[in-house]
C-alpha cells in the first residue's frame, strides 16, 4: 500500500509539471478584412486551408507571432500574430504588419530598379538607403518565413527565405533577407539581402537568433544558420554587413539522420539549425550553444569569435568551437532557447515527442538532462519554442512529417501551442537548481 501511495504521489507531481495547452487548431484560418476578400483568396487559390501549417512562434507584449511558411501554394499570409490574451482556443491569424505586406507579388507588380530604394531609419542608427529585393513590391513584403525573434530593443527580426511553394514548384521570388520591424510602430526598420557569395547551392535559411542589448541597440547581431549548406551567416546591424562562417560542427551526423515521428519514418540531412545565447559574462562575452538538427551532439562557441569577421573567416579558428556533450539515443532537436531565470536550455526532442532541459551549470550528458514533458499526441513534432519575459516557456507542435509525407486529418487537432512556467516544469528533473 505504501508503494502505491508513493507511485501516486510521483505521478501527481509529474502531471502537475506538464505543459498546458493554450491554443489549438485543426486547420489555420485568418481574420479576413471582409467576406469578399476571403472569397477572392479561396476562389483564386491564394488560400488553401490544408496548406497552411504554423511553424515558428514568438511572444512580445500581448502579441504572439506565428509563422506559416509557404511550403505549398495557398498560404494566405506567412508572418502573423494572435492576441495572447484571447479567450478563443483557436484564434484566427492576423497578418503582420499588414495584409499587403504578406501578399505575393504578381508578375509586373515590382517597381523598376531605379525605384527600388526605400529609406529605413532605426532610432539607434542613421538612416540608410535599403535596396528592395528583386520581385518585391516594397521592402516590407514577406514572402516566406520559418522563424522570427523579438529582441531587447522591441524589434522583430524576420528571416525571409524569399522562396514560395517549396514542396510544389519552388519560386525564388526575392533573395533571402533579414527584415527588421519596430514593434512599437509596426514600421520597417531595415531589409538586408544576404549577399550572393554567402548563398550556396543547397542553402536554406530557416532560423534567426538575435543578440542585442537594450543599452546599445545599434550594436546587435543576428545569427542565421544554413541547414542545407552547413554554414552560419553572422550579420552586424551597426555595420549593415554579414559574413559566412563554416565549420565541421555545422554538418549533420550521418548516424543520426533517421526519424520516426507520428507514425512516419523518414531521413533528413539537416545541418546547423538551433542556437541559444547565454548570459553576459564578467569579461563581456556570451556563450552561443548550437547543434545540427540531424545530430544528438551539442557545441559551443564564444560570441566574440563569431563577431570577429577577420578571425572567423581566416584559417586559425577551428579550435574556438567546442563539443560539450551528447543528448543520447534519439536526441535530435529542431530548436533550443536559453532561460535566464533558471539558467537552463530548453530544447525540442523530435523522436521522443518531448521537450528536454539542461542546466548549464552541469555537464552535458544524457543523465544530467531531463524531460519536462512528453506527449505522443500533443507534442508530435515540437517545432519551435521560446521563453517570454515572464518566465513562460511556449512550445509549438505541428505534425510536420505528416504534412510533408502524408496528410493531416482536419477532424483532429493538428497544431498546438503549449505553455509552462520554466521554474515549475523543471521541478523533479535533473535540471532543477
Amino acid at each position: 500500500m505504501k508503494t502505491i501511495t508513493v507511485l501516486l504521489a510521483f505521478f501527481a507531481i509529474t502531471m502537475a509539471k506538464k505543459l498546458e495547452e493554450r491554443f489549438a487548431w485543426n486547420v489555420m484560418e485568418y481574420d479576413w478584412p471582409n467576406s469578399d476578400v476571403m472569397e477572392h483568396y479561396i476562389k483564386t487559390g491564394k488560400y488553401i486551408k490544408d496548406n497552411n501549417l504554423p511553424l515558428g512562434l514568438e511572444v512580445w507584449g500581448d502579441k504572439m507571432f506565428i509563422t506559416v511558411p509557404r511550403w505549398k501554394a495557398g498560404v494566405a499570409s506567412s508572418l502573423n500574430y494572435i492576441d495572447l490574451n484571447s479567450k478563443d482556443k483557436s484564434p484566427k491569424l492576423r497578418p503582420y504588419p499588414s495584409w499587403e505586406a504578406n501578399e505575393l507579388p504578381i508578375e509586373g507588380d515590382a517597381p523598376k530598379l531605379e525605384d527600388r530604394i526605400q529609406t529605413a531609419a532605426g532610432r539607434d542608427h542613421a538612416a540608410k538607403p535599403v535596396a528592395v529585393g528583386d520581385g518585391l513590391k516594397d521592402n516590407s513584403t514577406i514572402i516566406s518565413t520559418f522563424r522570427v525573434q523579438a529582441d531587447e530593443c522591441n524589434r522583430l527580426w524576420v528571416m525571409d527565405t524569399g522562396l514560395a511553394d517549396i514542396l510544389g514548384k519552388p519560386n525564388q521570388i526575392a533573395p533571402p533577407a533579414i527584415v527588421v520591424f519596430d514593434l512599437k510602430t509596426d514600421q520597417l526598420l531595415r531589409r538586408y539581402d544576404i549577399p550572393k557569395e554567402q548563398i550556396k547551392e543547397d542553402t536554406f535559411f530557416a532560423n534567426i537568433v538575435v543578440e542585442s542589448d537594450a543599452d546599445d541597440c545599434g550594436n546587435s547581431f543576428a545569427y542565421v544558420p544554413d541547414l542545407g549548406s552547413y554554414g552560419l551567416v553572422v550579420y552586424s546591424l551597426n555595420e549593415n554587413k554579414s559574413w559566412r562562417v563554416k565549420h565541421n560542427f555545422f554538418h549533420f551526423d550521418p548516424l543520426n539522420g533517421d526519424f520516426n515521428i507520428g507514425g512516419v519514418n523518414f531521413q533528413w540531412t539537416d545541418g546547423l539549425f538551433a542556437l541559444a545565447i547565454g548570459d553576459k559574462k564578467s569579461d563581456g562575452t556570451r556563450d552561443i550553444w548550437f547543434h545540427p538538427l540531424a545530430s544528438t551532439k551539442e557545441f559551443v562557441v564564444s560570441n566574440k569569435v563569431l563577431q570577429n569577421e577577420t578571425h572567423v573567416t581566416g584559417l586559425n579558428y577551428y579550435y574556438d568551437f567546442k563539443l560539450i556533450g551528447d543528448r543520447g539515443l534519439n536526441g535530435q532537436s529542431s530548436a533550443e532557447v536559453y532561460d535566464k531565470k533558471t539558467q537552463n536550455i530548453f530544447y525540442t526532442q523530435l523522436n521522443k515527442d518531448a521537450i528536454g532541459c539542461w542546466n548549464t551549470n552541469k555537464e552535458y550528458r544524457p543523465d544530467s538532462a531531463g524531460l519536462v514533458d512528453s506527449d505522443s499526441n500533443a507534442l508530435i513534432f515540437p517545432n519551435d519554442l521560446k521563453v517570454d519575459k515572464n518566465g513562460n516557456l511556449w512550445v509549438l507542435s505541428d505534425r510536420l512529417p505528416n504534412f510533408i509525407y502524408k496528410t493531416l486529418d482536419n477532424d483532429d487537432v493538428n497544431y498546438r501551442i503549449m505553455r509552462g512556467t520554466t521554474s515549475e516544469i523543471i521541478k523533479g528533473t535533473p535540471c532543477e537548481n
